[in-house]
């Protein structure tokens, strides 16, 4: 059974649109995961209960972010791959990158376990919080291997043309932990431990499920893992760590554009949070996007097909730019009421519609970044796609916030954080169009 699609051939259009559509589905099951469990925790075991796990949720989304960006090198290295028919080439990374991120997996869950306690304390954790959030982030990180795993799984299928499939296995994640978090947490009276639980066996089963399907279904050559040539492991780091870097980078930048915003009392915080959760909603089709174009783009670039690349970065900018345009009008008639689905405090409400009301005319030109970083990054451009995000970030948005937010007080966050849109996607824009991006060769 061959889910596969090839985007070497055929139309560019139907293949965009087909193929993103699962993404973007699985990352809002994945956002909903996430929602779903603070809702649980919240609800059952208190606001203190709820501070203890997002402390302990800060550092796990760190460490994941890097490990999570060296998983994402696998879009480049197996669409370029697919792109050639190299079949013993897909199967040989596939077990590289299983080998890899399994070592990283082990090292940051005895670190974890060890030192969760150092850990959460240096972070200023109030002490009535400590010990819930240490065995939170305790089991969590011995389990960090069943999340990568299914996280690994779903990945390597993107980049061999199958988006749907990943769906069976977050949606089983999501369901999972509807029904556990309560069961764990309350029935079985384990607290903030049995939500930890919850969490790993929901993502461990899925993960399960995810090998047993895709050996069923034969969608690709999985193996017991056997020692990878150094070589292979020396690309996997090569293009990975400046990956595992980026996602460093945005979160390290999200904390600093927090700071800015802190400085403007309690009611712009809750504003800007409630808007913040929603935001990660808006920005799913666009995060969907430079995953599709990134497979698509890597697929036509293994057999030197640039004009089909080219085609797929301007019809992936015009997709985007519609969907974002429909957001974005959207945001204008119904921004406020999306903000009171978190909070009703008028002058944080106020603050949280204004923001998203500022924002939303400038979100079709952050989602060009992710489309333009998508095709750059499919060359296997992972430092100067790095750079753009420095730029983007540290250049960027955290000095234009904090300019724009002194000139016109807090209504300034929003214009500073939509300039820097504008300024990033013009350098996405100059760097696909003049870099030398195109001379990277990853295979010969």
């Amino acid at each position: 059974m061959n889910k596969q699609r090839d985007f070497t051939e055929g139309n560019i259009w139907r293949d965009l649109i087909f193929f993103s559509w699962p993404i973007m589905l699985a990352q809002l099951l994945q956002v909903s995961y996430q929602f779903v469990d603070s809702l649980w925790i919240g609800n059952l075991l208190g606001a203190n209960a709820l501070g203890a796990v997002n402390v302990a949720s800060v550092v796990i989304f760190t460490v994941l972010s890097f490990i999570l960006g060296i998983n994402n090198t696998t879009l480049t290295i197996l669409s370029q791959q697919k792109g050639r028919g190299d079949e013993a080439g897909i199967a040989r990374y596939i077990n590289a990158f299983a080998v890899t991120l399994t070592a990283l997996g082990l090292v940051v869950g005895i670190v974890g376990f060890l030192f969760a306690k150092t850990i959460i304390q240096l972070l200023g954790t109030p002490a009535a919080m400590v010990g819930e959030a240490t065995v939170y982030l305790q089991i969590n990180t011995v389990g960090i291997l069943l999340l990568i795993g299914y996280n690994f799984i779903s990945t390597v299928l993107r980049a061999v043309g199958d988006s749907k499939s990943p769906l069976r296995f977050i949606g089983l994640a999501v369901v999972l932990n509807i029904i556990l978090d309560p069961l764990f947490i309350s029935f079985f009276d384990l607290g903030v431990q049995g939500a930890a639980f919850a969490t790993i066996l929901s993502q461990g089963f899925s993960f399960i499920y995810g090998v047993y399907y895709v050996i069923k279904h034969q969608l690709i050559a999985l193996k017991w893992p056997t020692l990878p040539a150094w070589s292979e492991v020396k690309l996997i780091l090569n293009l990975g760590i400046p990956s595992g870097l980026q996602m460093a980078v945005i979160s390290a930048g999200s904390a600093a554009i927090m700071s800015v915003v802190t400085a403007h009392g309690e009611a712009a915080v809750a504003g800007y949070s409630a808007a913040q959760r929603l935001d990660s909603i808006f920005m799913l089709p666009a995060h969907a996007l430079g995953a599709t174009v990134n497979s698509m783009a890597g697929q036509n670039i293994g057999v030197g097909k640039w004009e089909r690349v080219k085609q797929i970065a301007l019809y992936g900018v015009v997709y985007n730019t519609l969907i974002m345009v429909v957001i974005m009008f959207s945001l204008i008639f119904f921004a406020e009421n999306g903000i009171r689905l978190f909070i009703q405090e008028q002058a944080a409400v106020q603050f949280g519609a204004d923001y998203l009301f500022i924002v939303a005319f400038f979100y079709p030109f952050l989602g060009v970044n992710f489309i333009l970083n998508g095709i750059v990054r499919a060359a296997g451009a992972m430092y100067q796609v790095l750079i753009l995000n420095l730029l983007s970030f540290w250049a960027l948005r955290y000095p234009l916030t904090y300019l724009f937010s002194k000139w016109l007080g807090e209504v300034g966050i929003g214009y500073g954080i939509g300039v820097s849109f504008v300024i990033s996607s013009g350098l996405a824009f100059l760097y696909y169009r003049f870099g030398k991006w195109k001379n990277k060769r990853i295979f010969s």
